[in-house]
């Protein structure tokens, strides 16, 4: 079977954005879509954050999730979904959702070629380069002029304020190779001040005004930081 993993937090965060999406995923057909990765995961508090109306109600209708199977393909915008679909379901097939979009020959690519950016990779997706490189496609095929940073890939060591407080305490349990054996000396406690300071010192670093990313923690983080932080998504589904 095939799932699209929509994520509590990113709908949460942005509800007509993933509602977008959840509507093109939708369109393909063969694809279930379904709310998290983590079957009964903080269910009624997310519900409850959801804004009243149409929205909410959809997000309810919705499966909550789903046991996975190894044989299953995923798709998500979430790096903490692929990752605990991979490592806690041992599923084989996990791609993001921007894997999806590059391979669909009819998607409808706005046009940006007045944008130059920053493109900042995700910490969390690190080890995944079919990503890295879809989204390098995606940009070009909406004509953005965008900069590498050094730090980019593999050695991306960003992942917004996230990475400066502690983490949520079930995904070292479920995907112990991501947030646990590969997270010595990260998610420490700092004060929001502290965090704050962190990324602006970050942010700092870059050549353009505006940054892209493709992690809700890594937009969280461009934006404390006092740069035009703009997600892939948005600019995908044109809601700037």
């Amino acid at each position: 079977m095939k799932y699209y993993i929509a994520s509590c937090v990113f709908t949460v965060k942005y509800p007509e954005l993933s509602k977008r999406i959840q509507d093109y995923v939708a369109s393909l057909n063969d694809i279930s879509i379904v709310r998290c990765c983590v079957p009964g995961w903080k269910k009624e508090i997310y519900e409850e954050k959801m804004p009243r109306g149409d929205l909410s109600e959809r997000w309810i209708s919705l499966p909550q999730s789903h046991v996975f199977l190894p044989e299953d393909e995923i798709w998500s915008l979430c790096p903490n979904c692929m990752n605990i679909s991979e490592e806690w379901r041992g599923v084989r097939r996990v791609h993001s959702l921007w894997e999806l979009i590059d391979q669909d020959q009819n998607f409808s690519f706005p046009d940006y070629s007045e944008l130059t950016a920053t493109i900042q990779d995700c910490w969390r997706m690190r080890d995944r380069n079919e990503t890295h490189d879809a989204v390098r496609r995606l940009l070009e095929k909406m004509n953005v002029h965008y900069v590498e940073p050094e730090n980019n890939r593999e050695r991306a060591d960003y992942c917004g304020n996230s990475l400066y407080r502690p983490q949520v305490e079930r995904n070292p349990k479920l995907a112990p190779k991501h947030y646990k054996d590969g997270a010595e000396g990260l998610f420490q406690p700092h004060s929001a001040e502290e965090q704050e300071a962190i990324m602006r010192e970050y942010c700092s670093r870059y050549t353009t005004d505006t940054v892209i990313c493709y992690c809700h923690y890594c937009l969280e983080g461009l934006i404390s930081g006092g740069v035009d932080g703009r997600h892939l998504a948005e600019l995908l589904f044109k809601t700037l």
